[in-house]
């Protein structure tokens, strides 16, 4: 075997739970530490040690990631109430990606991993469609109250001058539910800023919409500094690269993206991007097929899988049962990371096997062995394989194209 790729600078490794931790070793083992002298500033994400430490292990994990540029994310639990009984928890922790968008800000950028032998759900789509989603604020940051009894409920803000301005919510006349969210101008320039690059950087067109006709400061807010910003910074970019930029209503946007072929960035609020990427993704085949990272305006970057712990697969895995649990999406947020850690470096040799790794994935599934969850939507001839022996033919493939 080659000496093995050297890394100069490590990546901020965020392990996670459940069966994407398991499948997250895995792929360390067969895919990666015997081809790369790996480094990794590790920290454990795990939902036992989020409350073991009161969360401050993922506060560390997204300073880390402004220190060292790049990290690579295992999916994680977000606690319910159930969970908060399952695990003994001290409290019901916020969502650990909701955290590191807030440190980070920036943009996260989700779109499809294409197969040949897997077509898309919707049929005029040839192309594949990139979510990128807002990072910061909505309801990831929102605080939450329950009434039990009438009473008045007012937005108040006060001003550094010390000023009041008041919004009345609602007059209860019993019990309810009231949630307050908000979100910051300077991070949705950032947002918009993100998209505009990123689409100069694809030569794609980019969509924008909200509800700003039932939102009509919230929503319209995000609105108006799209349209600022385009006009004064992108407008002249974007007609030179002949691509276009349009505002329309998220309805409209639904209706418009299922007739479309593809090919386009379309930009959404926090909670619209994580409802619309997951739809974008099981339409074109599987939530575990999805590429994500977080672009920061800073310059830091953060992959990770956009699907969730498989919750399922690992109550059957802690059995002894076997599982065929799809890798592809964990797989490429490790290779995304990777790749980004060599153009970042300079290391050549390890962009390149970032790329030699997705080519050997890609031609497995195209091959026909794929997991289960892919082998449901597959065409042609399929071999069902479980997890492991799916990353070992990966490996078989690998070793071909690398030696």
């Amino acid at each position: 075997m080659a000496e093995k790729i050297q890394m100069t600078v490590p990546l901020v490794e965020m392990d996670g739970d459940e069966m994407t931790r398991v499948i997250w070793q895995d792929i360390k083992d067969i895919l990666l530490t015997p081809y790369i002298d790996l480094k990794t500033v590790y920290f454990d994400l795990g939902l036992k040690k989020r409350d073991e430490t009161d969360d401050r292990i993922t506060v560390e994990a997204a300073e880390a990631t402004k220190q060292y540029g790049v990290a690579v994310k295992c999916a994680t639990i977000t606690p319910n109430a159930q969970r908060v009984k399952e695990y003994n928890l001290k409290q019901m922790w916020k969502s650990p990606n909701g955290t590191i968008r807030a440190i980070l800000d920036g943009t996260v950028f989700r779109a499809p991993i294409i197969v040949k032998n897997i077509k898309p759900f919707v049929k005029t789509w040839e192309k594949p469609i990139t979510i990128a989603r807002h990072a910061y604020g909505d309801i990831y940051r929102g605080v939450e109250m329950k009434v039990a009894t009438g009473g008045k409920a007012e937005i108040v803000f006060t001003g550094e001058d010390g000023r009041e301005a008041r919004e009345v919510i609602h007059e209860f006349d019993g019990p309810g539910i009231i949630m307050a969210m908000h979100n910051l101008d300077k991070s949705i320039e950032s947002f918009a800023r993100s998209c505009f690059n990123y689409a100069l950087d694809q030569t794609q067109d980019l969509w924008f919409a909200t509800k700003d006709t039932i939102s009509k400061k919230y929503d319209h807010n995000f609105k108006d500094v799209f349209q600022a910003i385009f006009d004064a910074e992108y407008r002249e970019k974007f007609a030179a690269a002949g691509i276009e930029y349009f505002y329309t209503l998220i309805d409209d946007a639904v209706a418009r993206v299922v007739r479309s072929p593809g090919g386009f960035i379309w930009a959404c609020k926090n909670y619209d991007g994580d409802v619309m990427s997951d739809m974008v993704a099981t339409a074109f085949g599987s939530l575990a097929m999805m590429t994500s990272v977080l672009v920061s305006p800073d310059g830091f970057y953060e992959f990770e899988a956009a699907h969730g712990t498989v919750t399922r697969h690992y109550y059957q895995y802690q059995k002894g049962e076997e599982t065929s649990t799809n890798p592809v999406a964990t797989l490429f947020a490790w290779t995304g990371a990777l790749r980004k850690r060599g153009e970042m470096d300079g290391a050549a040799r390890l962009v390149q096997f970032a790329g030699a790794l997705e080519k050997a994935a890609i031609d497995t599934i195209e091959a026909g062995i794929m997991t289960k969850d892919l082998a449901l939507l597959a065409e042609g001839d399929k071999q069902v394989v479980n997890t492991r022996e799916f990353l070992q033919a990966v490996n078989a493939r690998l070793e071909v194209s690398i030696f």
